[in-house]
């Protein structure tokens, strides 16, 4: 087993003993989870990565394991629905011509990116039913907009600081940096507005939008991690 499986097969349960633990009478109802929607650039991995542990550290029920899906989410896709490793690949926010996609479906390279959607809208909302989830993507905070628990995130940041970033991170140009922006921006809008058609810049979808460079990382953190303890653990 390798060291990521184990990682996420203890995140389960830790989280399947945390519902046998939970009391009838606990008036919460559902299980705490975040969705984060980023724009390209704007510490969407960094501030997951931050807030889950800050959520850990502080969260009162210490034996719940606090877990980021961004990547690891398309792993967990194909282990929930047995799909195979030659799959992996379409599991993701790009979006097809229905021709293409027709094609590549009878050619069996893959099921149906419809199909692919739904499975994957099944496990997200299966994580955020185990809760402590922070989900990155794929329209997690319109998957579950209906379900208790949940803090729904939208973290902005201007052009040109976010040209910055990914050119500090990738080691790009601008030009390459500014194209690869305007490319995974677009991939995600297509994404949100083909299959659940919403606008992914809708501040309504969301509890919190934060403009990450107007702020310190750990004041982002701490804003973001008191919201999602204050609402569980309300009276």
């Amino acid at each position: 087993m390798s060291e990521d499986a184990g990682l996420y097969n203890s995140y389960i349960m830790s989280q399947v003993k945390s519902l046998k633990r939970k009391l009838p009478n606990d008036k919460r109802v559902g299980n705490p989870f975040v969705t984060i929607s980023r724009q390209t650039g704007a510490y969407g991995i960094t501030v997951s990565n931050d807030l889950c542990e800050y959520l850990q550290k502080n969260e009162r029920r210490t034996k719940c394991v606090w877990t980021v899906f961004d990547k690891e989410l398309i792993k967990k896709i194909a282990e929930e629905h047995d799909l195979p490793e030659t799959v992996l690949p379409y599991l993701s926010e790009d979006t097809v011509s229905e021709i293409q996609d027709m094609i590549e479906e009878t050619l069996g390279l893959h099921p149906s990116h419809d199909a692919l959607v739904l499975k994957t809208n099944t496990t997200i909302l299966h994580l955020a039913q185990l809760g402590y989830v922070i989900l990155v993507g794929r329209a997690s905070n319109i998957i579950t907009a209906k379900m208790p628990g949940g803090v729904n995130i939208r973290l902005v940041s201007p052009l040109e600081k976010r040209v910055e970033h990914i050119q500090e991170y990738y080691k790009m140009t601008e030009k390459k940096a500014k194209e690869f922006i305007f490319a995974e921006d677009r991939k995600r809008m297509n994404y949100v507005k083909k299959y659940f058609s919403q606008d992914i810049n809708d501040p309504l979808l969301y509890d919190m939008v934060i403009n990450v460079d107007s702020l310190a990382r750990q004041e982002t953190i701490k804003i973001i991690g008191d919201l999602v303890l204050n609402r569980f653990h309300r009276e």
